[in-house]
């Protein structure tokens, strides 16, 4: 285990537990640490399994492999030989390769951006050619070339000398930490995540792992805070998970009553209130900007006028509801229009006084 460094909410952690301690207290606090983020991680990854009715397999994948690597590190920790230590690194690696991905597929779920297909396996694909060329040490030196084991303060270590590929890792976690940068600045442009708290809270998510893993470039100490950082940023994504979902059934409630069919009655009393004048220019306004529409815009059109339901039409368009949202806006903003609503309205008046032609 390379010696890495700590941002301040982890150092004075660190300096309770292990810093005037002698080398014997100290390498019992250190085991202490990793064994308890060990047992953290294995307790958030049975409550969620246990204790939330709609998984999300990406969770579960990023709260196993979180475990996997907290385990990695507490067996590299307790090492004995050299050939324990390099199986500790590699189980390590196991959990970081897979975590990336798994993060990746959360943020684009929680930004409610489209997910092509064939995407999550040719990450998974990336993900075991990484962790071949990280796992190499013992077999290959194409990552080290050369990896010794030494104890250190009480605690097992791994002294190595990088090989040519192993600056391959760096680029790995720069390019996934980038793409997610992306998505959640995409996301925020075109406004498909709930609200801003939202996109914030999961860009320190992100940027909390890309500051403790470039920071431990950098200054060294004697522990991996990543075993820490990758809990707190788990929690992270958890609480917007489940902030979300409980937003979403709200919105289905009130999609749900805003698709109920629109009494005839309630339509006649609505045109009687608006003024000849003001209707034949908003009829003129709605021919015009039904020309206008987009195929997407279209079909959209034809499902408010049939009185479908928000849920059944994110279903057969195959969108998420921020998108649903977005072509409303444009949709209502051609035709004239501030809602379904109206929309049907404009469009049974228009059919009732022959404007209209199907």
């Amino acid at each position: 285990m390379k010696k890495s460094a700590i941002p301040l909410y982890g150092f004075v952690l660190m300096l309770l537990l292990s810093g005037c301690a002698g080398i014997g207290e100290k390498s019992a606090s250190l085991t202490i640490i990793y064994a308890s983020a060990t047992v953290l991680a294995l307790l958030l990854m049975v409550g969620y399994c246990c204790l939330i009715r709609k998984k999300n397999i990406w969770f579960i994948v990023m709260f196993s492999a979180i475990s996997v690597v907290n385990i990695g590190y507490f067996c590299l920790a307790v090492s004995s030989s050299l050939s324990e230590a390099l199986l500790a690194n590699r189980i390590v690696y196991l959990g970081q390769v897979v975590l990336p991905l798994a993060m990746l597929m959360i943020i684009l779920s929680v930004t409610n951006l489209p997910l092509p297909k064939w995407l999550p396996y040719s990450l998974l694909g990336l993900s075991a050619v990484m962790l071949f060329i990280a796992g190499s040490p013992g077999y290959l030196d194409i990552y080290y070339q050369e990896v010794s084991f030494e104890i250190v303060n009480g605690v097992a270590t791994l002294v190595k000398v990088y090989g040519p590929l192993h600056p391959l890792y760096l680029f790995y976690l720069v390019g996934y930490f980038g793409v997610m940068v992306a998505v959640i600045i995409r996301a925020w442009i075109k406004k498909t995540v709930d609200s801003t708290s939202h996109a914030v809270i999961v860009a320190i998510a992100v940027f909390v792992n890309i500051g403790v893993w470039f920071i431990e470039q950098l200054v060294s100490i004697d522990f991996e805070m990543l075993s820490i950082s990758y809990i707190i940023s788990e929690l992270f994504l958890l609480g917007v998970h489940l902030i979300m979902n409980e937003n979403q059934k709200l919105k289905e409630i009130v999609h749900q009553k805003e698709a109920l069919p629109i009494p005839q009655t309630a339509v006649q009393t609505a045109a009687e209130e608006v003024p000849s004048e003001n209707a034949t220019d908003a009829a003129e306004l709605f021919l015009r900007g039904f020309d206008t529409l987009t195929v997407k815009e279209l079909e959209l059109f034809n499902a408010y006028v049939e009185g479908k339901a928000s849920k059944d039409i994110m279903a057969v368009m195959n969108i998420t509801e921020n998108t649903l949202k977005y072509h409303s806006r444009n949709l209502y903003s051609k035709l004239g229009v501030s809602s379904r609503k109206e929309l049907a309205a404009v469009y049974r008046r228009l059919r009732a006084s022959g404007c209209w032609v199907d």
